[in-house]
């Protein structure tokens, strides 16, 4: 029992404790005073425009080293690959780690595990950047640091070890969502589908409009020619009279 107040864990507490309280454990995985998870085996990245039915995206389960791809806008579940404990006199602090964080990818979930907790653990994340984010699992990308309580809490959570992805959590964001990347490119397929359209629209105009002008010339003429045969067909050219010539007086 801690008497002299809250405190964070250093390095050398965390290999002393954490063999008993993270599995599997390495030494060289403390990092100053936090220690890093790495990807496990289960993910959920919500479905874009591009996904063929959106409805049927659900979790994805990854081999040691699979790859996978968080798109901009996009949300996903991660899961830890290490099963944490977190003893009734502690409470942990969980967040991603900041080269990733650079890259876009936000921890939009709780940034705290509970005394008492005792399984793997869900990171809800999204890529706020503007390209896709590549992930694989047993990738080292979470941090989780312990700090002790002024007493051991009789608070603390209980039950089995908590292991794989919730499925209620994919219910709630199941679907497709409409990032702006997504959003963007819609927006310039309609502006590119209309500019066609009007194209296409001007290009008739102007095929109608040759073909307007050969007609009325065609129709001009042949109304100037009806014309020309109706006067000449009214107003007959006199015939040539034959004169003879007067005698010339001698």
């Amino acid at each position: 029992m801690n008497q002299s107040g809250a405190m964070f864990w250093s390095g050398e507490t965390l290999i002393k404790r954490l063999p008993s309280l993270i599995e599997p454990f390495a030494a060289e995985r403390v990092d100053c005073a936090a220690y890093t998870l790495s990807v496990g085996s289960e993910v959920y990245v919500s479905p874009n425009d591009q996904a063929v039915d959106p409805s049927t995206v659900t979790v994805r389960r990854l081999a040691p080293g699979d790859a996978f791809t968080i798109p901009p806008g996009q949300f996903a579940f991660l899961i830890t690959e290490e099963v944490v404990a977190v003893p009734s006199d502690a409470l942990a602090f969980i967040s991603i780690r900041a080269k990733i964080k650079f890259r876009g990818l936000v921890n939009v979930s709780g940034f705290h595990v509970d005394p008492g907790y005792r399984g793997q653990l869900t990171f809800s994340v999204f890529n706020a950047g503007p390209t896709p984010i590549h992930l694989k699992r047993g990738q080292e990308i979470f941090l989780i640091w312990y700090a002790s309580l002024d007493c051991e809490t009789k608070f603390a959570k209980g039950g089995p070890t908590r292991v794989g992805m919730d499925a209620g959590l994919i219910s709630g964001i199941a679907g497709e969502l409409q990032s702006f990347s997504g959003l963007s490119r819609r927006i310039k397929d309609v502006d590119k589908s209309l500019s066609d359209r009007v194209h296409a629209i001007e290009k008739e105009q102007t095929y109608y409009r040759v073909i307007g002008a050969i007609v009325l010339a065609v129709v001009i003429g042949l109304t100037l020619s009806w014309f020309k045969d109706g006067l000449a067909s009214r107003n007959p050219a006199p015939s040539q009279a034959i004169t003879t010539p007067a005698p010339t007086p001698k």
